[in-house]
């Protein structure tokens, strides 16, 4: 499978704070993959460097197969980007906003996509951007990324604003119009439930690296919670690098780990852990997401 995106030994600084060193993934053409990561990890990092905004300290970034920074202008336009914010021109109203941003792609703009999307949020043709809330804006922004017909969406927080009903249609949405258009998406959310609806791959990053990268249902399959019953009094105090953060609370041993049941006991054994009663469960995405990062 063709990759849409390759970045290879991503490194960058914000002056002398290291954002994240000799970063590697790829996206693959046809698939939806969410980048997970709490504040600070460096999301808007990617998508800037994603969108030729940064330049990285070292490494590379290609798309369709050019360098980001060099990319040909007629290349470019096969990307649709929304950026955190959802920034509009207020004095519109949404059929000129729509007029406005058709004229910058002849011959590809699809405008049924923008009109259908705003049919499905009710938002009338005829309403002005500067009285819209945050969410509806954000509705409008999403749409004119639809209508632009670009192969590859890289959407930050695309989610921002919407209410719960709202996002659930906009993603169930979205998922069927990139599936029957072959579209490739690259996106954020600090609403995990939204990704896990919706992608088809996912990155979790930790400070500095990737901790993960594979598809979203093989990370559910094979990413467990274990407990397991310690004596009173009992700390944790071992460590295991394919054991996720162990912690002790009110006598029950938690831990995350890829590792069968079997394995998982055999490692407590090894690191003399005096446990009993050891339990696997299973996980959704935003438990999989703080057993890998932590709760804090």
């Amino acid at each position: 499978m063709n990759s849409v995106i390759s970045c290879q030994h991503l490194t960058h600084y914000y002056g002398k704070r290291k954002i994240y060193e000799d970063l590697n993934f790829e996206v693959p053409e046809g698939r939806i993959l969410g980048l997970l990561g709490k504040n600070g990890t460096g999301k808007t990092t990617t998508i800037n460097i994603l969108s030729g905004y940064l330049k990285p300290r070292s490494g590379t970034c290609q798309i369709f197969g050019q360098d980001i920074q060099t990319m040909d202008p007629a290349l470019r336009r096969r990307i649709g980007l929304l950026i955190e914010g959802h920034v509009q021109y207020q004095f519109m109203n949404i059929e000129q906003i729509e007029r406005f941003y058709a004229s910058f792609y002849p011959g590809q703009w699809r405008k049924e996509a923008y009109y259908e999307l705003m049919a499905k949020l009710k938002v009338a043709p005829r309403q002005m951007i500067s009285r819209m809330s945050c969410g509806q804006r954000s509705q409008v922004a999403l749409g004119l990324i639809l209508a632009q017909n670009p192969d590859l969406l890289v959407l930050d927080d695309f989610s921002i604003g919407l209410d719960p009903g709202y996002r659930r249609l906009f993603v169930d949405y979205l998922r069927e119009f990139v599936k029957a258009e072959r579209k490739t998406v690259f996106l954020t959310s600090h609403i995990i439930q939204d990704m896990e609806r919706l992608v088809d791959d996912c990155i979790i990053m930790d400070y500095g690296r990737i901790l993960t990268q594979q598809p979203l249902d093989t990370l559910l399959d094979t990413l467990h919670r274990f407990t397991a019953r310690v004596p009173e009094g009992y700390d944790v105090a071992f460590s295991d690098a394919d054991l996720f953060h162990p912690s002790v609370i009110r006598g029950t041993l938690e831990l995350h780990s890829f590792l069968s049941s079997d394995e998982v006991s055999a490692r407590l054994t090894a690191n003399g852990v005096p446990f009993s009663d050891l339990h696997c469960e299973s996980l959704n995405l935003e438990d999989a997401f703080i057993g890998l990062t932590g709760k804090y």
